[in-house]
């Protein structure tokens, strides 16, 4: 094994992880919240189409692979005339596919409050949306901190797959190293791997760290 590209190699991966990995990770991971709170919602309403349409959307995202729903934005699209860029179609994929499992993390946490406050809510005086926005979700979001961060996690090594549709990530700046090096591939993916691991475990001790300090404000 080569040590010494190892070594050259060594920033332009971890700087395709910074530049490229964690970027569309937050941007996918923010936007797929958003999704993923509308979803839940839908499957909550008490209109039968509505919540159809929920359960329609996460049936559809959880039922299908990321692979082929990044295919779909990318390659599919542009025969309806929809051509994106390699960019904004990963966003779209990876915002969509979070959301469809996000949706039922945030549809459970919500679930998960007692009925008595959205009643204590409504005695004085709020309504349904107010009470959802200031008593509900707070009590809820502790909840979920737990599962979601975990679909973070998740989604940073999933970004991976963005490579199949050239964008420029942590695993793409690998697999153009490794092109000129093709005796050294085990050593180069190797590598990026470590990297993707040391994010990970950095995510997973921030994790932890949050859950502790909701923790505090959890009656025992």
């Amino acid at each position: 094994m080569d040590w010494e590209l190892a070594r050259n190699a060594f920033w332009p991966i971890l700087s395709g992880g910074l530049t490229g990995t964690i970027p569309l990770t937050l941007v996918s991971f923010a936007i797929g919240l958003v999704i993923a709170l509308f979803v839940a919602l839908l499957r909550l309403s008490p209109n039968v189409i509505l919540a159809w349409i929920g359960t329609a959307y996460v049936s559809v995202i959880r039922g299908t692979p990321l692979l082929v729903q990044l295919f779909i934005v990318f390659y599919g699209l542009p025969n309806l005339g929809v051509v994106i860029d390699p960019w904004p179609s990963a966003i779209v994929a990876f915002s969509l596919n979070v959301g469809g499992y996000a949706a039922e993390i945030v549809r459970a946490a919500i679930l998960s409050v007692p009925r008595g406050q959205w009643e204590a809510g409504y005695t004085v005086g709020m309504g349904t949306a107010r009470t959802l926005r200031r008593i509900v979700l707070p009590q809820a979001a502790r909840v979920s901190v737990p599962p979601l961060s975990n679909t973070f996690i998740s989604l940073v090594k999933d970004t991976s797959l963005a490579s199949t549709i050239l964008v420029t990530e942590e695993f793409r700046k690998a697999q153009e190293i490794a092109a000129g090096n093709p005796d050294q591939i085990l050593l180069l993916y190797l590598e990026a791997a470590l990297i993707y691991w040391i994010f990970c475990t950095a995510l997973a001790a921030g994790q932890s760290a949050l859950e502790k300090r909701l923790d505090r404000y959890v009656a025992h």
